[in-house]
């Protein structure tokens, strides 16, 4: 046979996997790097080692858990994003709701899992979002259309996207120099986002901004 009558070779889909409990972490890792044409180059269990992770291995898909020991999954999918532009970031969560697969959007996330869904599931999550698409549930996809056609841009109480990341650092108490780091911005702009925040929401403080924002249920 002649090189140009040669098969193509698959392409194999690079993966990192970021979750802090051992034994998910082994079970999915099992799964999906067994499957054709996954490879799970690596396993990390914080946000930190996430994003060295991707800046060292360049990978195409990325399984990131919501709730980490250092901070939100979510609130980190754009450190992670622009480490690797194009890279796709699949968020797995402990429980599902459409305002929470809306901060995915806006994050710039591919998609949303629940850990309960089975592991063949989740494999056919990661394909999708490693072949350009979106992986939400069927009950998730009305407010991710509305999100991803621009109607969701801002939501009840016109926080942004970037805002809403900000107030999510806020809940873990942050300080306005690691607002700056964690979103990858200068400190004006971060105490700017953080300013906006307080103004849409009332409060006289970052503490008080966080309270308002657990009781409207926006932390979700």
């Amino acid at each position: 046979m002649s090189p140009s009558q040669e098969p193509f070779a698959p392409v194999r889909v690079r993966l990192i996997l970021v979750e802090d409990h051992d034994m998910v972490a082994e079970a999915i890792a099992l799964a999906l790097g067994g499957a054709p044409g996954l490879e799970v180059v690596a396993r990390c269990g914080s946000v930190a080692d996430a994003v060295a992770a991707v800046r060292a291995h360049r990978p195409g898909v990325v399984v990131l858990d919501r709730r980490l020991p250092d901070g939100d999954g979510i609130a980190a999918i754009g450190r992670i994003t622009r480490e690797a532009p194009g890279v796709r970031v699949l968020v797995l969560t402990g429980e599902a709701s459409p305002r929470i697969a809306v901060r995915v959007v806006e994050a710039g996330g591919a998609g949303l899992m629940e850990k309960s869904s089975g592991l063949r599931e989740l494999e056919g999550a990661v394909r999708e979002v490693a072949a350009g698409g979106v992986a939400f549930a069927p009950d998730l996809l009305p407010a991710v259309l509305d999100q991803l056609a621009g109607r969701g841009r801002t939501g009840a109480d016109g926080l942004t996207g970037r805002e809403r990341e900000t107030l999510h650092l806020l809940a873990e108490g942050v300080s306005t120099d690691q607002v700056s780091e964690r979103l990858g911005v200068a400190r004006n702009t971060a105490r700017n986002h953080i300013q906006r925040v307080l103004e849409k929401l009332g409060a006289r403080s970052k503490l008080e901004a966080v309270a308002i924002a657990r009781r409207r249920g926006l932390l979700d």
